[in-house]
């Protein structure tokens, strides 16, 4: 989990790279924060969309994910 911290962090470093540069350290840093966040930001996606529901025209009820695994079963069986 990426905490404020860690934002604020992401923050000065970037802030600090487009007024003076940053050694070679904090750019290393700057990268390894970086992923961390975009990781914890993906999962938390994921996470949201696991738990959505579409209601179909017909009234049913479906979840995002297995939707989305019956369209990539249609598609692949027209190609």
């Amino acid at each position: 989990m990426v905490t404020q911290d860690t934002i604020n962090r992401i923050n000065e470093l970037y802030h600090k790279s487009k007024a003076e540069g940053l050694t070679k350290e904090e750019a290393q840093e700057q990268i390894k924060l970086r992923k961390e966040y975009i990781e914890a930001f993906r999962s938390n996606l994921k996470g949201t969309l696991d738990t959505i529901k579409i209601k179909n025209p017909d009234g049913s009820i479906i979840d995002v994910k297995k939707r989305h695994e019956e369209k990539m079963k249609n598609n692949a069986d027209e190609k």
